[in-house]
């Protein structure tokens, strides 16, 4: 859902190149003091400077993002934006505006806009880049209100190890999370729950769901609406049926908008937040898969695990590995049941980089 809105005006533009000028509020010179000889003191001036008549400012969220354009759903409609001169200046250590972002927007001339100010995030999935000059943080998407994994019971065999490590960037970076065990009409429950009953009692949501017999898909759909999600899980696991069971046609223009946007050494990628019928947005983040541990010490990820958080402290050693140690309370709990054999692996698995 939007914010409130704030006001219904316009900003119209004027283009002023190689000239001189009075800026306004929201242009760079606004404040200074200006000057009658334009050669003495030649002014500040941006290729393209766009003076607002009005101060009025429209609240908006960025649902599409690509090659710098950015769509805006506001409360009048969407609007085509690029940032404002001013926020790109300065060094960049990452994205300056993601789909998920709040933004305020300011409407020119054309019937596009320009974007004034990003709110500050409360939360986001991102990724290190590395670049010539250092690493560069792409922001998946801004704001989630939570992640949706969606895994298979059976047809693809459920890959666990993706799964925790998904959990452990959604603890990382305090997502939360809806796990939805799909195609459980391929097997019994009683295997289903075998494979993710322990991650609803380590306080995940969970979902267990099958298309044909449509269980689950209520439920499913009670937890979109109103949110911005953000969707992953594995090829073959059915997140495409199960949107269009819950929205005809939305899984279907995901996969055609991924498949054409993530293809080809040339190709421009874009990134998309898809509205809900009944309020809320869903987004496909493909690019969940490849993302690594990157701010991770291999000695910090038993604090990513949550039944593992309150043992370490029990270890009789402060640099446990939780491997061979005497008195490892780790080891201990997975020996008492408090621990997921499962679990553990991909610990091990992950601390060791044996994936």
């Amino acid at each position: 859902m939007l914010p409130p809105l704030l006001s219904k005006g316009f900003c119209s533009s004027t283009s002023l190149k190689n000239a001189m000028y009075s800026p306004g509020k929201f242009s760079p010179g606004y404040g200074k003091r200006t000057h009658p000889n334009p050669l003495k003191h030649p002014p500040l001036i941006e290729k393209e400077v766009y003076l607002p008549l009005s101060q009025d400012l429209k609240p908006g969220l960025i649902i599409r993002s690509q090659s710098g354009f950015f769509s805006v759903q506001t409360g009048d409609g969407i609007l085509v934006c690029k940032l404002r001169g001013r926020l790109k200046r300065g060094s960049k250590e990452g994205d300056l505006a993601a789909i998920g972002d709040r933004v305020f927007v300011c409407q020119i001339a054309g019937g596009e806009g320009l974007i004034e100010s990003i709110e500050p995030r409360q939360r986001m999935i991102s990724r290190l880049a590395p670049l010539p000059r250092g690493e560069y943080e792409q922001i998946i998407i801004a704001n989630p209100d939570q992640i949706v994994l969606v895994f298979a019971c059976a047809e693809p065999a459920p890959r666990m190890r993706m799964l925790d490590r998904f959990l452990i960037i959604a603890e990382e970076q305090s997502v939360p999370v809806l796990i939805v065990a799909n195609k459980i009409d391929l097997v019994s429950m009683d295997f289903s729950r075998d494979l993710f009953d322990h991650y609803g009692e380590l306080g995940y949501e969970l979902i267990y769901s099958s298309v044909p017999n449509r269980e689950g898909l209520a439920a499913l759909q009670e937890q979109f609406t109103g949110k911005i999600s953000a969707l992953a899980g594995p090829s073959g696991a059915g997140k495409s049926s199960l949107l269009n069971a819950i929205q005809p046609g939305l899984g279907l223009t995901i996969q055609n908008v991924s498949q054409s946007t993530g293809k080809g050494k040339h190709t421009t990628v874009s990134s998309e937040l898809f509205p809900l019928e009944g309020g809320g947005y869903v987004a496909d983040t493909p690019g969940l898969k490849a993302l690594a541990l990157w701010d991770i010490e291999p000695e910090e990820l038993d604090g990513y695990f949550p039944e593992m958080r309150a043992l370490v402290a029990q270890c009789q050693f402060s640099d446990c590995t939780h491997v061979h140690e005497p008195d490892c309370a780790i080891i201990k709990g997975v020996e008492q049941g408090l621990i997921h054999p499962s679990r553990y692996d991909s610990y091990l698995r992950l601390r060791f980089e044996e994936e």
